[in-house]
């Protein structure tokens, strides 16, 4: 999972007047975290990490704990910015810009990402939560809570064949989760949204709002987290294409090693194959392919699928070779 936010921005606490910093400060570290986590997706795609690392363990937790805060922070301020009464002109400019940067991630994605392209991601969970927020803003606390908790556990233990259509993958419901770089539907995600609603509510109600004005030490680390937090959108849009320059540039000089090559090679030549073949006999023939690739000296083939006529024909000699050693090696294991 890619993620990022664009909270709207809350430029006074509504008792006090006084700017809320360690809500900034909050979106700042947010941030931060969404760059790490983008930092370790871009070393997966460059080679340096072995596919699937950025999806799984560890890194799969962190991702999803970063879609969350981001999620709760836009229901929190929400709340902050129109509990009194809602304030067209701010929220529907705001909410413009998100729509419009979304649209602007579909469509570079779509032509750099054809296979995987982001058609419903955290932007576009921020635009739809804040409009669907609108409605909560007046719910009692203590039906916004377990209401946050039926949304997101509804997709653990309902799941239908009718929202498998391409139209309705938004919803979150379809019985196979399609494949996008970003995929933020609505259900769970929506769920962080309304918690986040409640703990503002609650927060107010309380007085403890005022633990949230200050700011934190060193000074350095609080004005520049500041600085992110209230720059969200702006971050989150330049922040990626940075950091891909700087990976290509590194890569150009320090490649990937060949052993991570070879391992990417044979995880996805594996996973291609066990979609239609018995996954034993994909690993004997994905082994033998990346054997013969290293023998004739084809490795540029690890790590671009860009090959000459020649190339191609050597290929297809050693998949007929492979294919009859992966056969061969199922008739001796039965």
């Amino acid at each position: 999972m890619n993620s990022a936010s664009t909270t709207p921005r809350v430029e006074t606490a509504p008792q006090t007047g006084s700017r809320l910093g360690r809500l900034d400060i909050a979106r700042g570290f947010a941030l931060i975290a969404m760059a790490i986590y983008h930092f370790g997706w871009d070393l997966e795609f460059f080679g340096y990490l072995v596919q699937g690392s950025a999806s799984q363990g560890w890194w799969r937790i962190f991702a999803r704990c970063i879609a969350s805060s981001f999620l709760f922070l836009v229901g929190f301020s929400l709340v902050l910015a129109h509990s009194r009464a809602i304030r067209w002109r701010p929220f529907l400019k705001r909410l413009l810009q998100v729509v419009v940067a979304a649209a602007a991630i579909t469509l570079l994605t779509w032509l750099f990402m054809p296979q995987g392209f982001i058609f419903f991601g955290i932007l576009h969970q921020i635009a739809l939560a804040s409009l669907l927020g609108l409605l909560f803003l007046r719910m009692p606390v203590w039906l916004t809570i377990p209401l946050a908790a039926l949304v997101i556990a509804t997709p653990y233990y309902f799941r239908a064949e009718f929202f498998n259509h391409p139209a309705l993958w938004w919803v979150g419901l379809s019985t196979v989760n399609p494949v996008s770089n970003d995929y933020v539907p609505l259900f769970p995600w929506f769920g962080a949204v309304l918690l986040g609603m409640a703990a503002a509510r609650l927060m107010q109600a309380t007085g403890l709002l005022r633990l949230l004005q200050g700011g934190i030490k060193p000074q350095w680390l609080e004005q520049g987290l500041i600085f992110i937090g209230r720059h969200s959108l702006i971050f989150y849009l330049v922040h990626q294409p940075i950091l891909i320059g700087l990976m290509f540039a590194f890569a150009s000089v320090f490649p990937p090693s060949p052993a991570i090559q070879a391992a990417n090679f044979t995880n996805q030549c594996t996973v291609q194959c066990s979609e239609g073949s018995d996954p034993q006999l994909c690993r004997i023939y994905c082994g033998c392919m990346l054997e013969n690739i290293e023998s004739n000296q084809l490795t540029n083939l690890l790590k671009s699928s860009a090959a000459t006529d020649e190339e191609r024909e050597k290929l297809n000699n050693f998949s007929a070779q492979c294919i009859a050693k992966a056969q061969e090696g199922q008739l001796i294991s039965e």
